[in-house]
């Protein structure tokens, strides 16, 4: 490693966790690289590096031995509660195919820390590995490319599995910011009875995870060889009947749930997973000052 700014490569910089991860490490003295698809019209994050990739392994290989990163950060992904016939293969091509190329690139280069992030939904009902959804499975079979790497070619690797994350500036089709929306436009929204448990932590936190996981790898943690797993959790999963509760009483919007009107999901997360947290992190932001600060 450079006595330099330590320099990172970072994946899924225009969605919503990435970007804020990015912009963080930017804040925090690293030399930041983004990897962007050659389609994509999104802008790369202020202060970065941007790279097009133009879906080969060799582009991509070339990218990275012209970064040489420090630390590998793959937050890209295809996210999907439920998926259909047309979905299968982007899945699979985001979520597994693009990370085996990723780790082939980096380590031909030379760049052996990685931190990557997985799901708690990789954990129904609390199990060391069944996935709730195709996406989960995506998640851990990327994990089980990941293992070849950490064995055969000493990558040190860190995986953080989310939990739901939310925060400002949340273009995505999510929870939170549905609610808000509908509640700007004075709509009712169809919800489930609304006793599964929800474990939000603010994207902030998110990001600091990743930048306390980063700083962990530069000094060895773990060493080569080795990849450890850690779940980013607010320790204090809540009943979606009391986010919405909360929420309310945060923004003042008058949110008009019909409660029940839709049923659970196939395999819907009634609890989430209780895993190990991450050495050095913890949530700062607690849920009643994240919601209020959300643009209403």
């Amino acid at each position: 490693m450079s006595a330099e700014a330590p320099r990172a490569l970072v994946t899924g910089s225009t969605g919503f966790v990435g970007r804020r991860l990015a912009e963080r490490l930017v804040a925090q003295g690293w030399t930041v690289h983004v990897v962007l698809r050659a389609s994509t019209e999104a802008p790369a994050p202020a202060g970065t590096q941007a790279h097009r990739h133009d879906g080969t392994t060799a582009h991509l290989a070339a990218i990275a031995a012209a970064v040489k990163p420090d630390v590998t950060f793959h937050l890209a992904s295809l996210f999907l509660a439920q998926h259909g016939l047309e979905d299968v293969v982007p899945l699979i091509r985001n979520n597994v195919e693009f990370g085996a190329q990723l780790l082939e690139a980096v380590a031909s280069a030379g760049c052996r820390r990685l931190a990557d992030a997985g799901t708690s939904w990789q954990h129904f009902g609390g199990a060391d590995y069944d996935p709730v959804c195709l996406y989960a499975a995506t998640k851990q079979a990327f994990a089980d490319v990941l293992a070849y790497w950490v064995a055969a070619r000493g990558f040190a690797a860190t995986s953080l599995q989310l939990t739901d994350t939310y925060g400002p500036d949340d273009g995505r089709a999510k929870l939170i910011p549905m609610l808000l929306k509908a509640a700007r436009e004075r709509r009712r929204v169809a919800l489930s009875p609304g006793e599964q448990r929800l474990d939000l932590v603010h994207v902030d936190d998110v990001a600091e995870a990743f930048v306390i996981a980063g700083r962990r790898l530069l000094e060895g943690l773990p060493p080569p060889g080795h990849r450890e797993v850690y779940a980013v959790s607010s320790g204090h999963p809540m009943r979606l009947r009391d986010v919405v509760e909360l929420l309310r009483a945060a923004t003042g919007l008058p949110i008009d749930v019909e409660w029940g009107a839709r049923s659970y999901r196939p395999r819907e997360v009634m609890e989430p997973w209780n895993g190990p947290t991450l050495p050095g992190w913890s949530p700062h932001i607690a849920l009643r000052d994240g919601l209020a600060g959300l643009e209403t």
